[in-house]
């Protein structure tokens, strides 16, 4: 039986080339990992191949080498590793101990000379070698028993392989790398000798240096461009030519002291794993990791610190205190006695974490099949109500479950938090014994948003894995996937009860480790108590009142956008000459750049040319005739699939209304978002767009208002940047396009023309969003030059916001972050990126995000204290829908007037900026007219 190979894996040089050639990732706290996570990728691929390996990563020493001292300009042209690479040396080896992998590094000589003696030592043991590298110098390594790979190319060399992929064979290498130099590694060469010519001297005079200058009268006869001048030059460099064989030599015999049998990997330590996993947020790696130890999964772990900020050169501060996550105490009521047990709990608990177990992720659709509870970390329970399956144990009545919980749930002096708990709200307050949740002060779910946004999802099952190193019991882990998934009745109590338990559990314990961090920023801290927390039961009453929608008017608008896509279809055959698929790219592909031979202007990842939407707007921009007509298929094919077709499928036949939901945890800057359906992107620049928003109707006897702010953003920023000429435009009322127009045109407000508004308020809002000139001249049609002179005369009207914006990037660039008004932050973790688009983003988002997210705290205020006075007054009107700057309601009739002067003063008062905010009211039978 033969032995497996030794595999001896360059660390050094997949650091490098995993650096160079993967994407940049961070950890949401701005430490590089993409490095750390290409080289173990590979060295988790490796030991897959090669199982029963003896095995060794190998990495460059600090310090000088031997070669240093041959030649003081050996690897003088490499640059200095960079800041963004370094940090990731220490976590690498780290990790490849942590893995059990024996790790090698040697002082005095180089990766590759270690890795020389282990092949050589090997080989002269009659054993196989692997060795695992991108560079081209172990070329000369390779023999009868070493192997080359390159995991990153999937090439593979022996003796053949390398003659032909060089030229050469392994045992002219060095005298190849000696002719021809190195410039990476500054090997000096022959000057003037190349590729070419040193594989001509080589191959010609059938042997390396020392055949090659006892034969300087034969190469001016070689076939080598130059031949007759090389004797010459070689002559000349002849030390130069032997110093650089000298360097470019592998060394074989380096003193090691170690055998190939001492180079069986170790088992992994799952709990160093565990941790570097954690710190560099792995979070697959780490679940799958937790999920296969499960005694590591029951252990006490501390929730992910700062193991490397010393590497990055920052301070760790003080540790978290580790989360216990080992002691559970997880009942399954069954017995009125139990839940009579609970109930005392219940109501002697300082802090009740709750969860509801459903049918449905729609709230509004959602039958109740569960309760569970969690009192304090590792006690919790889940009282089943509505499990139906074979064999299934009797369980408690649920109307009379409910009725014993409501005085608990509904008292606000309870504190309660939840994940997501807006849905457990909606679901409670749906429920056969309708419940109205009061006292929820905390959501984990808002409390890992608020806390950073863009650090992870903010699902419970990422939380665990993040914050307290838990890996969860899934849903699919009980219920299966795809279209056999049971739905939650369905599943067995023995089961369900372990699962349901889990998530109050894990809820009350992720909340005692984000409460703690958000209470170190108090900032934060009082942007959830004071914003989203008190948003939450907003938006669940918000999601409950629905919109009425006409679907009979939705049905005609579907039969007309019909005929219209029809006709463009038609169209567009006849422009190609030929019928074909529009929704194809390939077909339509062949058609633009074939048949028609427009310009390619892009291609997609497999080099074919691009028919995206981007390229076809901008081919469009060139007045290209069937681009044109397919941005406006396109247009309306999504209007009619996403609105017209789709939305009388959505009214929810017990209120007859349709119920979108909102998400508070999505957008990073703290904007609200929608979903299902999304009524936040449907189109108002075109007829048809406006259309939509007619079907959206008023019952008898009431009006819907529409209540928009007025250029919220533009007023945010004069107030943030403070500039003269903003803010008393502002003050005084003014037209704020038209102010910057005669600002930057050079004329008298009354003068202003219709166009130079439009390229003002293009500049208004383009510098928002940090458009460049270039994005500029494409938006208002005129040359980059003189978009440029419009940004330029803009900076000079009104120095205060150039100076903001500069203020700006500088704080994000020291901070890692930007805030808004209110206090919430937008973590930047690319703002020191050394790749400068990567950088430029970032420095945008840090000026759009503090007058973004101003904008989104102002609306979400708003929506708190309009829903206050809803609540206090009792007055028949109510919050249908919440869209960017905007609240929709729904008002009695003879209660309008009255409404809109409560709209205007309560969102007018939902911030105090150095302007005043302008609030515009419009009523009407439908959301068009009201908007």
């Amino acid at each position: 039986m033969s032995q497996a190979p030794l595999v001896l894996v360059d660390g050094s040089s997949y650091l490098y080339r995993a650096f160079h050639a993967l994407p940049p990732l961070t950890t949401s706290r701005g430490m590089p990992t993409g490095a750390v996570k290409g080289v173990l990728n590979m060295l988790k691929s490796l030991r897959r191949q090669y199982p029963d390996s003896p095995f060794a990563v190998v990495f460059d020493a600090k310090g000088g080498t031997f070669r240093d001292e041959l030649f003081a300009e050996y690897k003088a042209n490499r640059p200095s590793m960079p800041d963004e690479l370094r940090v990731q040396v220490e976590p690498l080896h780290a990790a490849v101990r942590a893995l059990g992998l024996p790790l090698l590094c040697v002082e005095g000589v180089e990766a590759d000379d270690v890795i020389g003696t282990l092949a050589r030592q090997a080989a002269g043991e009659q054993r196989d070698v692997v060795i695992s590298t991108g560079d081209k110098d172990m070329a000369q390594l390779v023999c009868p028993h070493v192997t080359l790979v390159n995991t990153m190319t999937g090439s593979v060399y022996d003796e053949g392989g390398v003659k032909e992929k060089f030229g050469v064979g392994p045992e002219l290498i060095i005298d190849y790398l000696a002719l021809m130099g190195d410039k990476v590694d500054n090997i000096p060469g022959v000057p003037g000798v190349g590729e070419k010519t040193a594989l001509g001297l080589l191959v010609g005079l059938g042997g390396g240096l020392d055949v090659i200058y006892a034969n300087l009268d034969k190469v001016p006869a070689l076939p080598i461009r130059g031949a007759k001048s090389l004797p010459a030059k070689l002559e000349e460099h002849r030390d130069m030519a032997y110093l650089s064989y000298q360097l470019a030599t592998i060394k074989i015999d380096v003193a090691l002291n170690i055998r190939t049998d001492e180079l069986y990997p170790g088992e992994p330590d799952s709990v160093a794993l565990a941790e570097l996993y954690g710190e560099l947020e792995f979070k697959s790696w780490l679940d799958e990791l937790l999920r296969q130890d499960k005694a590591l999964a029951a252990r006490t772990l501390a929730p992910a610190g700062d193991l490397f900020a010393e590497a990055a050169g920052e301070s760790a501060g003080e540790a978290a205190e580790p989360t216990q996550v080992s002691v559970e105490d997880y009942q399954l009521i069954l017995e009125q006695a139990q839940l009579d047990d609970w109930l005392v709990k219940l109501e002697q608990a300082e802090l009740i974490a709750f969860d509801c177990e459903t049918t449905s992720l729609d709230a509004q659709q959602a039958q109740l099949v569960g309760l569970s509870f969690a009192v304090r970390p590792g006690e919790a329970a889940y009282v089943p109500l509505a499990h139906s399956y074979m064999g299934v144990p009797p369980q408690l009545d649920r109307d009379a479950v409910l009725r014993a919980l409501k005085p608990i749930l509904e008292d606000p002096a309870k504190i309660k938090v939840g994940q997501h708990a807006k849905y457990d709200i909606n679901v409670l307050a749906n429920a056969s014994t309708p419940i109205t949740v009061r006292g929820v002060a905390f959501d984990t779910m808002l409390e890992s948003y608020v806390l950073d946004s863009t650090a992870t999802r903010h699902d419970m099952d990422s939380l665990a894995l993040k914050y307290l190193n838990h890996s969860t019991v899934r849903f699919e882990d009980i219920a299966g996937k795809g279209a056999k998934q049971l739905t939650f009745d369905r599943i067995p109590l023995e089961q369900a009860g372990p699962y349901a338990a889990e998530d109050a559990d894990v809820t009350l314990r992720l909340h005692q480790e984000l409460w703690g961090r958000l209470q170190a920023v108090p900032s934060l801290a009082k942007v959830l108590r004071e914003i989203e927390m008190p948003l939450v039961p907003v938006l669940a009453r918000i999601e409950r009142n629905g919109a009425l929608v006409d679907a009979r008017l939705l049905g005609q608008q579907s039969l007309e956008l019909g005929e219209k896509l029809v006709e463009l279809e038609r169209q567009a055959f006849a422009i190609a000459g030929e019928e074909f698929n529009l929704a194809s790219p390939k077909q339509l592909g062949v058609i633009l750049y074939e048949k028609l031979g427009y310009p390619v202007l892009s291609k997609t990842a497999k080099g074919q040319p691009s028919t995206a939407e981007a390229v076809l707007a901008e081919l469009a921009e060139q007045d290209y005739e069937l681009p044109k007509l397919l941005m406006q298929y396109r247009s309306l094919s999504k209007l009619k699939s996403t609105y017209t077709d789709r939305l009388p499928e959505q009214i929810n036949p017990r209120t007859g209304r349709i119920h979108t939901s909102y998400h508070q945890a999505v957008a990073a800057t703290g904007r609200l978002s929608s979903s299902d359906p999304n009524l936040q992107n449907i189109p108002i620049r075109t007829a048809e767009g406006r259309r939509i928003r007619q079907a959206f109707v008023a019952p008898s006897g009431y009006r819907l208002m529409a209540a928009d702010y007025s250029q919220i953003e533009l007023r945010i920023m004069a107030h943030l940047a403070r500039d003269e000429g903003l803010l008393e435009a502002f003050r005084n009322d003014r037209d704020v396009h038209r102010a910057t127009a005669a600002e930057v045109f050079g004329v008298a407000l009354d003068e202003v023309t219709a166009d130079q508004r439009r390229k003002a308020k293009a500049i208004n809002f383009g510098l928002i969003y940090g458009m460049s000139a270039f994005g500029l001249a494409r938006q208002i049609d005129v040359e980059r030059k003189e978009a440029q002179a419009y940004i330029d005369r803009y900076f000079a009207r009104y120095p205060g916001v150039l100076a903001y914006m500069e203020r700006t990037r500088t704080q994000a660039a020291e901070q890692g972050y930007v805030e808004t008004v209110f206090g919430r932050r937008l973590y930047l973790p690319e703002i020191r990126a050394q790749n400068q688009a990567l950088r430029k983003g970032a420095e945008r988002a840090a000026i759009n995000a503090p007058m973004q997210g101003s904008a989104a705290d102002i609306i979400k205020r708003a929506m708190i204290a309009v829903d206050v006075w809803l609540q206090d007054s009792g007055i028949d009107a109510r919050i249908l829908l919440q869209v960017h700057d905007e609240l929709v309601l729904e008002v009695r009739e003879d209660l309008v007037e009255q409404v809109a002067e409560q709209l205007k003063t309560l969102m007018g008062a939902a911030a105090e900026l150095a302007v005043p905010l302008l609030v515009e009211v419009g009523v009407g039978a439908n959301w068009d007219e009201a908007h």
